[in-house]
């Protein structure tokens, strides 16, 4: 009888390669899964009857940062849900610190109790309208990869698809470095079809998680299957964007099964204690119909085997021990959670310590904002023509809601500003919002996606600025400010988007200021704001330059907006009126 560290006996394990749940005894030696149903006996035994054996759950494309939290206690409450592994593109942090971000994140997410591999993010900054404080172009990307060849697995999502479609020779050449180690290249390209989307997959691109509709996803993987390539649709459920009822039909199709993932993008840690992680998505995926076998084939076995992780994905010899026992399957009920074969306890993951960084680096990630202080007069515009951006309850898109020239809070039209925060050129833009349903006060974030200004909105001029001046005092944040003042507000002094705060704290906190910020329901004040100045998706977009047209790929000009004010009126004489969605009745 050979000796081992550990034997769980009598469960029922997930065979992927059956797709089904079969009893077994796994036995686990040095981290590994050493035997299946053989003779041995171990320093610990646990009967698992009646209970299931999954391998541990893989988030396939996550942000860190946008969790707020550290990732070290992102680690731990994710590890409690049963995510063994993530794989997360540091492009928030890299826009804001460059090379610096990412070596940041990547010191800070050794040795957790999830493996954390990394992406090197492909668009810094994201568009060449944008003005982040960092530029990596392809000489920075080649040194990127070299930070940490073991777990940097590719090129993170590739947002610049017209540089793609287009042959920009800086955006090809980030591709083809990763080519030539052998790494994966992930996708962003909501919408593209056609002609277009060929040429996008033809240059390499392996992966979207921006899929909406199903009919989207699949013709993304037919593409790819006609030009002899892989492609895998990551089914988004995050806490910013929820495309899983859209795409769980994916997962029931055997033609198309193997080649879906999970992955959330952004995790607030709010919704991660709460709901919970990659479990939330398996529980609701079989509420929608899939088999529970799929849906957590798609959660381990798939992921793995997109990003070549040899080592995990399935329960077979030689594989990781890194596991997930639940009481149910459906209700996807966590028992417990091993990571290389060591069960992660409350108590062990309570004394979890942090990683230290060099203090050089520490400081410079932590003094990000440089800006003077914020003026009424910067920010006023009173009788100028601006753009209207409107919000959609629970998407992040935006549409051209018209033109205004004040604030009209009878017509839920307020303020929207835009600052570079981090050069100190004080660029700004100013643009009306229309849809949050702010009756008072400003809101302001330094989570600005994805370059990460400082972004505020509010019914008067003189709570925005003070708000800005505020957050600027806090090296980033998010504040509420009503009449002058300061009603809630969370700092985040680490680049401007995270904190080492407890958890609970930041969860407090973070209620506070929503509850705080009266706005319509489906609308999260902070969430929804932070992607105003996002210019890769939606109509149009607000950065420190002005308004963006996005599907016109350019600034809006002043001249421009004047005459569409202008036009505006006349149309209202003749009895036009402008709807929510700016279409012109």
């Amino acid at each position: 009888m050979q000796k081992v560290d550990l034997v769980l006996r009598n469960a029922k394990y997930l065979d992927a390669d059956k797709r089904e749940f079969v009893e077994g005894d796994i036995a686990i030696k040095d981290g590994k899964i050493i035997g299946i149903n053989g003779n041995f006996s171990g320093k610990e035994e646990k009967d698992l009857t009646d209970k299931y054996i999954t391998p541990g759950f893989i988030d396939g494309h996550i942000h860190l940062e946008s969790s707020v939290i550290s990732p070290e206690d992102f680690a731990k409450i994710a590890s409690i849900h049963g995510t063994t592994a993530v794989v997360t593109d540091p492009h928030e942090i890299a826009n804001v610190c460059g090379i610096d971000g990412i070596k940041y994140m990547l010191e800070k997410t050794k040795n957790l109790p999830i493996s954390v591999y990394a992406m090197v993010s492909s668009c810094v900054p994201a568009t060449e309208f944008d003005e982040s404080f960092a530029n990596l172009d392809s000489e920075a990307t080649k040194k990127c990869f070299d930070l940490d060849p073991d777990r940097i697995l590719g090129l993170a999502e590739m947002m610049n698809f017209p540089g793609v479609i287009f042959k920009n020779p800086e955006v090809l050449a980030k591709i083809e470095i990763a080519k030539k180690l052998g790494k994966r290249v992930d996708g962003h390209a909501p919408g593209l079809t056609g002609e277009d989307l060929k040429k996008y997959i033809s240059a390499g691109i392996e992966s979207d998680h921006e899929c909406s509709t199903i009919e989207e996803a699949i013709e993304k993987i037919n593409v790819a299957k006609e030009l002899g390539q892989e492609f895998y649709s990551m089914i988004r459920q995050g806490t910013a964007a929820k495309n899983l009822e859209a795409l769980a039909k994916l997962m029931n199709m055997p033609e198309y099964r193997d080649c879906c993932m999970f992955s959330t993008d952004d995790k607030h840690p709010e919704e991660l204690k709460n709901e919970g992680h990659i479990d939330s998505i398996i529980r609701k995926a079989i509420s929608l119909g899939v088999k529970p076998e799929d849906a957590y084939i798609t959660a381990t076995k798939n992921a793995a085997e997109y990003f070549g992780l040899e080592n995990l994905g399935k329960i077979e010899v030689g594989r990781q021990a890194d596991l997930a026992v639940l009481d149910d399957i459906k209700s996807v009920e966590i028992n417990s959670v091993y990571k290389n074969g060591e069960e992660m306890t409350s108590e062990r993951l309570k004394e979890w310590p942090k990683n230290e960084v060099e203090e050089g680096l520490e400081e410079r990630v932590r003094n990000s904002i440089n800006m003077r202080e914020v003026t009424v007069e910067d920010i006023s515009c009173k009788g100028q023509a601006k753009q209207v951006i409107g919000l959609v309850p629970g998407e992040i898109i935006t549409t051209d809601a018209g033109v205004a020239k004040d604030y009209d809070l009878e017509n839920d039209i307020i303020k929207a500003v835009v600052i570079e925060s981090h050069k100190g050129t004080m660029h700004m833009g100013t643009a009306y919002l229309k849809g949050m349903g702010l009756k008072k006060g400003a809101v302001g974030t330094t989570v600005a996606h994805d370059s990460h200004y400082m972004i505020l909105a509010g019914t008067n001029d003189e709570d925005i600025a003070k708000a800005a001046n505020e957050i600027a005092k806090m090296q980033g944040g998010k504040i509420y400010v009503e009449n002058g003042e300061v009603k809630a507000s969370l700092a985040l002094p680490i680049a401007g988007l995270m904190t080492d705060e407890n958890p609970n704290t930041v969860i407090k906190k973070m209620e506070a200021l929503k509850e705080n910020a009266q706005v319509k329901e489906g609308i999260d004040p902070y969430m929804n704001l932070s992607f105003v100045s996002l210019a890769v998706i939606g109509d149009v977009r607000l950065l420190p330059g002005g308004p963006f047209n996005v599907k016109e790929w350019r600034m809006i000009t002043p001249e421009e907006l004047e005459q569409r004010y202008k036009e505006q009126g006349e149309g209202k004489k003749t009895g036009a009126t402008q709807s929510d969605d700016g279409e012109t009745r």
